[in-house]
């Protein structure tokens, strides 16, 4: 049976059914051939997503899209192009820089491609970057945005895993400026090869006011992790507060109407339906593989296989970069969690740590072919192939990647923050 199911699922997935609508034939597969009543699947499916943690998810999808809306992510763009928009490289560091900003507010990458993308493409193309290059530095620079807190794929990983949000969202801090240093110095290197344009220096006074017009929604990431470390509030209710704060300021600027916030509502119902049916979903697959034993299996081979914890740590990063390149975020997180996590725990490896890593695992899946959901986005947005911002971001993909490598060697880096507010 362990076979049927596994060929059951890899097929129906091939032939182009969405990841949880595969995840339930197989298991359906598996219960109807053990003799299992089908009863357990829908108990399954109706009681995988009912976790408090989880209404986290809708608010930071809202909020997102409200600050797309509410003329957020301009007024974050503008403050970035002040600050290091002199830089050689001008435009895309200020793309990496506005990233890192909106990543405080969103977590999720796809909304930062969508968003911040046009408003960053736009402005590019009238500098004199060719596209390639722009878009290349817009899907890299997004992938910061789920690893700086708050995060929707770290806050699925914490109710998988049972992590603590508080630790996983602290400890994407360093890692995420860390991701942004490595892809400026790409963007450094390969203007200067191109002779890419600088925006003009900034004078002091201009750097005040557009500090001032940018402050009110710069103030989001404080607030929203501010509360969490200091116990005011858990990381669910930053999530509300974050959304309405976002909504606020899009009344504030005067740039939300009845009419954008009907769209804006219907979106995001829209995207937290299809994550929350690949929870349910996965809730299913995951109690075949607990049933089958899989994840014991799989974690004994991998002791078996690789006794050294640091080639086994780098096949565990080779197996998510793969799995990352196929399959969507959410459903790779729940699938893989109960899998890789018993595996990399042997090693002696924290769960925040290997949360961080997992999460930056799949946002380089993230711009990487076949599947590259930000890369579809970015390719519909501007009308650029597909195959040609695959080919540009490659430098990314590759600095990305040796990011990863650091942090999972040097885990101090990613697990400073949480050691120092929570403890040892």
């Amino acid at each position: 049976m362990t076979v049927l199911f596994i060929i059951v699922f890899v097929i129906v997935l091939f032939l182009g059914m969405p990841v949880a609508f595969s995840m339930v034939t197989a298991a359906m597969t598996f219960v109807s051939g053990a003799g299992f009543s089908m009863r357990v699947v829908v108990e399954k499916f109706l009681t995988g997503p009912d976790s408090y943690t989880l209404i986290a998810v809708p608010f930071f999808i809202l909020a997102a899209n409200l600050m797309n809306t509410g003329g957020v992510t301009r007024r974050i763009f503008g403050f970035a192009d002040y600050c290091v928009g002199h830089v050689k490289g001008g435009l895309g560091h200020v793309n990496i820089f506005a990233s890192v900003i909106f990543a405080g507010m969103s977590g999720a990458a796809v909304a930062d491609a969508g968003g911040l993308g046009q408003i960053e493409l736009k402005a590019m193309r009238e500098s004199g970057f060719d596209d390639d290059f722009s878009l290349a530095v817009t899907a890299a620079s997004s992938t910061v945005g789920p690893i700086i807190p708050p995060s929707i794929p770290a806050v699925i990983y914490c109710v998988t895993s049972g992590a603590s949000i508080g630790k996983i969202f602290l400890a994407g801090f360093i890692p995420g400026i860390f991701m942004a240093l490595a892809m400026s110095g790409v963007v450094y290197f390969i203007a200067h090869k191109r002779g890419y344009p600088v925006e003009p220096k900034r004078t002091l006074k201009e750097k005040v006011v557009s500090f001032k017009n940018a402050f009110p929604a710069l103030l989001t990431p404080i607030i929203v992790i501010g509360g969490i470390v200091s116990g005011k509030f858990t990381p669910t209710e930053s999530a509300i507060i974050a959304s309405t704060y976002a909504l606020i300021l899009g009344f504030i600027y005067k740039e939300l109407s009845i009419r954008k916030l009907k769209k804006i509502f219907l979106d995001t119902a829209i995207q937290t339906t299809t994550t929350i049916v690949i929870i349910a979903a996965a809730a299913v697959f995951g109690w075949v593989l607990s049933y089958m034993r899989i994840p014991q299996i799989l974690s004994s081979s991998f002791l078996g296989l690789f006794t050294s914890p640091a080639i086994g740590i780098f096949a565990v990063m080779i197996v998510l970069l793969v799995v990352g390149c196929f399959m969507e975020t959410i459903a790779a997180i729940t699938i893989m969690t109960p899998v890789l996590l018993p595996i990399v725990t042997s090693f002696g490896m924290d769960p925040v740590h290997f949360g961080i890593l997992m999460v930056l695992n799949l946002m380089i899946g993230l711009i990487t072919p076949p599947v590259g959901l930000v890369l579809y986005t970015l390719s519909n947005i501007s009308s650029v192939p597909f195959y040609r911002i695959a080919k540009a971001a490659v430098p990314f993909m590759i600095i990305l990647f040796a990011v990863l490598l650091v942090l999972a060697y040097i885990p101090q880096i990613t697990m400073f923050l949480p050691n120092l507010f929570y403890g040892v």
